[in-house]
């Protein structure tokens, strides 16, 4: 491989100059590709171009859809246009002043922050929705705009303010990650959702004040107030008598799903193959594969060594021992990962060794002598080529040896490159060595992901657990709150094992939105749950007050913002159809727990004492 194809592969130190190389290879290709005269285009910085191009163009489509979904079901619910425009308006400006922080703090939008603009349609819209729920149902009853304002921030602004403290103290937790997207995920989504929280509660109820709302007239009042209740305050009359009614055999059929999601659970297999996420047919999936195959690698395992010393290269016990460790690698292979073509200074000397030598084929081998191999360096780099530069430094004291590897999962390298740390600690005892490349970047990021995210679930879920306590005031009943926070996101993952879809860096973050929306449910519950609890001391009672109450709302949200999300599985590459199913789906099943798991819990946990005769 001469210079000039060293540096075409090189990994550009920004996506735009990725980009920019990408599109400059292409042009020239398109030049002379025909139909006899096939031209691949592969490796690392060719997927990252496409892939990147494919989530912005996947991720503005859907999300545009996901916005008129929303909108359109948001009318068909309030059957008012400012049921559409202030949800929306408030994501909009949610979103802005996000984004706007992220630009002032110059953090880069990466692959798993592009689930920002997601994550803040459904905080937003979940917020608005549950003032507005509120303030319609206030005024067609008492027809007096600043009474319904009242009421609806009364009733629901306490529990905006704690979902959006626990959602936020959640996220916050991530930005101990090790992996820098993922932290900044966590720093500004949580942002995100206090700056949502502020909307809502400041700018929602002021705009609401000055923006003409239309009275209903009593005819149309009555029918409209009828039509809501034989539809949803039956549904969700029907709804709390099955819960209340039959607590333990719900608790039952839930302890049920969550033992039979667990050993879902087990099935789960860590991934992170972005090959896969492209299309079968995509042209760049294609190429790269076909090169896999038949080049024996399109990325590269990347081995620095380090002499310590200047002119260390000259020694032959070195060079010796690397082309031992080329030879090595070029026979090696694990499962799906195999080594290819080495290259490092040595085939430089070897070669210059043999054109000194009349070209004879014995001599294409590496001079045992110091001063040989130091007089044939100095003369091939002097020779004018600047070769030299891509396997050394100019002290000669360091080597680069280049290995060609296929571009699979991350984490298919893991016995791999064990198995190559191993035979360079035997090998080089007395030398620095450095692995790195794109395929040991990947598969390190992979690892720290897993372990970072492990962490900060747990951070998150222990945080959560403590706010939901304090803010809630009782001790049994913000732990028992914890169960439908987290019936549905085992549920979610169960099936995720059940269906063999992969856990990669993208489907790991949508534990975030399922944490998020998880608790915001079940706060509103709980908080008015035990409102209601303390005036009537009737736990039925609480709970049929609740869901006609909170209820409600919590019906539209979840209604609305699992269909915006289920758009997204029409999209062309599978991380986002999986994001799309595993989002919308633990939505739904956020929505059952809190509509049947929390309201069993306060039934048996509140159940009235027998009188003392």
């Amino acid at each position: 491989m001469n210079g000039l194809q060293q540096r075409l592969v090189r990994p550009c130190r920004t996506g735009h100059e990725n980009s920019e190389v990408v599109a400059a290879v292409n042009k020239v290709a398109n030049k002379y590709k025909s139909p006899d005269f096939e031209i691949y285009i592969a490796g690392s910085s060719a997927v990252t171009h496409f892939l990147k191009q494919s989530m912005i163009k996947d991720v503005r489509r859907f999300l545009l859809l996901a916005f008129i979904t929303v909108g359109a079901f948001l009318f068909i619910m309030f059957r008012r246009i400012t049921g559409v425009v202030l949800p929306l308006l408030i994501v909009i400006l949610s979103l802005i002043s996000t984004i706007s922080l992220m630009a002032a703090f110059k953090a880069p939008i990466k692959l798993p922050t592009q689930i920002l603009p997601s994550f803040m349609l459904a905080v937003s819209v979940g917020y608005s929705v549950h003032i507005l729920a509120m303030f319609y149902h206030n005024f067609r009853k008492s027809r007096s705009r600043e009474e319904a304002i009242v009421y609806s921030i009364g009733h629901s602004g306490l529990a905006v303010v704690m979902t959006a403290a626990t959602t936020a103290g959640g996220l916050f937790s991530f930005s101990t990650s090790e992996v820098a997207p993922i932290a900044d995920v966590g720093i500004f989504a949580g942002t995100g959702v206090l700056l949502a929280m502020v909307y809502t509660i400041i700018l929602l109820p002021a705009l609401l004040a000055i923006i003409p709302v239309k009275i209903i007239k009593n005819k149309k009042d009555r029918s409209e107030d009828t039509a809501e209740d034989t539809a949803i305050d039956r549904f969700l009359a029907k709804i709390g008598r099955i819960s209340t009614g039959h607590p333990y055999k719900i608790l039952i059929i839930s302890a049920v799903i969550i033992v039979f999601s667990i050993a879902g659970i087990m099935k789960i297999r860590f991934s992170h193959d972005v090959l896969k996420w492209l299309p079968k047919s995509n042209s760049v999936r294609l190429a790269t594969e076909k090169i896999d195959k038949e080049l024996r690698g399109s990325v590269s395992l990347e081995i620095v060594l380090d002499t310590g010393k200047e002119n260390g290269l000259y020694d032959p016990d070195i060079l010796n021992r690397m082309e031992k460790t080329a030879a090595y690698l070029e026979t090696f292979e694990v499962g799906k990962v195999f080594a290819g073509k080495a290259w490092s200074i040595t085939t430089i000397l070897k070669e210059t060794n043999r054109a000194l030598n009349e070209n004879r084929k014995e001599f294409y081998a590496i001079p045992q002598n110091k001063k040989l191999i130091a007089q044939e360096l100095l003369l091939f780099e002097n020779s004018g080529s600047d070769d030299m530069e891509d396997f050394t430094d100019s002290q000669l004291s360091k080597a680069r040896l280049m290995v060609k590897v296929p571009f699979v999962d991350a984490t298919a390298y893991t016995k791999f490159l064990e198995t190559v740390n191993d035979h360079l600690q035997k090998t080089y005892p007395d030398v620095k060595i450095t692995v790195t490349g794109m395929s040991a970047l990947m598969f390190r990021t992979v690892v720290h992901a897993i372990a970072s995210m492990a962490k900060s679930y747990i951070y998150a879920l222990i945080v959560i657990t403590i706010l939901i306590i304090l803010l809630i005031g009782r001790f049994k009943i913000g732990l028992l709150s914890m169960v439908p926070n987290l019936a549905p996101i085992i549920t979610t993952l169960g099936i995720m094992g059940w269906l063999n879809i992969p856990m990669n860096l993208f489907t790991m973050l949508v534990g975030n939105i399922a944490i998020g929306l998880a608790v915001d449910d079940t706060i509103h519950f709980m908080h008015n749950f035990r409102r209601y609890f303390e005036e009537s001391k009737d736990a039925k009672i609480a709970v049929m007050e609740t869901l006609h109450t909170t209820g409600r709302a919590m019906l539209v949200t979840s209604c609305v913002l699992s269909i915006g999300f289920f758009i997204f599985m029409f999209a062309t590459m599978n991380n986002l159809i999986h994001f799309g199913f595993l989002t919308g789906l633990a939505i739904i099943l956020a929505l059952l727990a809190d509509y049947f798991i929390a309201p069993a819990l306060m039934v048996v946990v509140n159940r009235p004492k027998k009188a003392v005769n």
